[in-house]
């Protein structure tokens, strides 16, 4: 708590002019680019990894990066209300879903959840037991990695089948207003990923792969 009140005092301090301008802009409204689904995980931060500012990120994080299916869109309706209100109020154009290194939720997926105390968690974490399914049956991007960082990289591709089973969001992608795109965060190195279909890989993205993005985004 300490360190997050003398954050709190060194950020007025340092709050510049140039600050003060662009915050008076965002009280006017937000307009951001992406609506970015992460992690909770405190080492998870993706204004600082995008290097992006304030305003230019929609966040919704969750233990595991998770979204309902639409099977339980009725009973988990929190994730799903970020969303409806990304895309119908908002009218992003691009959705990241974004997973990670040693995730603690993938971690207890693989090992067989112990949380009996934490039953809202245990209900959670059903939504990532397709991807262990997938594992189990042989499907790997990255046979290299840890067996809970295999889940983490095939959660991501998981999370994007859920999403786009949305008849509003495939519609949208359909008519090529949406677009929905998987990325890895390794945390060790600090690098990201992007999943890139035809190669059935992730690529770390560095200045030549993001030209790629950019030149099949248009």
């Amino acid at each position: 708590m300490k360190k997050l009140l003398q954050g709190i005092v060194e950020f007025r301090k340092n709050f510049t002019d140039e600050n003060r301008a662009l915050f008076a802009k965002l009280a006017l409204g937000q307009k951001p680019d992406a609506l970015f689904i992460a992690c909770s995980d405190s080492r998870v931060v993706p204004n600082l990894f995008a290097s992006t500012n304030p305003g230019d990120l929609f966040v919704l994080r969750n233990v595991g990066n998770l979204i309902p299916p639409i099977s339980a869109s009725l009973t988990d309706n929190s994730a799903l209300a970020v969303i409806e209100f990304a895309v119908f109020s908002l009218n992003v154009s691009d959705i990241i879903i974004c997973g990670h290194s040693e995730c603690g939720a993938m971690q207890a997926l693989v090992d067989g959840m112990n949380i009996h105390s934490c039953s809202h968690l245990e209900s959670w974490l059903k939504h990532g037991e397709a991807a262990l399914d997938k594992i189990k049956n042989g499907f790997i991007v990255n046979p290299s990695l840890s067996k809970h960082n295999q889940l983490s990289q095939v959660n991501v591709l998981q999370q994007m089948e859920h999403i786009i089973s949305y008849p509003f969001i495939r519609e949208r992608i359909e008519k090529k207003q949406l677009r929905v795109h998987g990325w890895w965060f390794d945390i060790a190195r600090a690098d990201v990923y992007s999943y890139e279909p035809d190669l059935h890989q992730f690529i770390l993205i560095d200045e030549k792969e993001a030209h790629l993005i950019l030149e099949r985004l248009g």
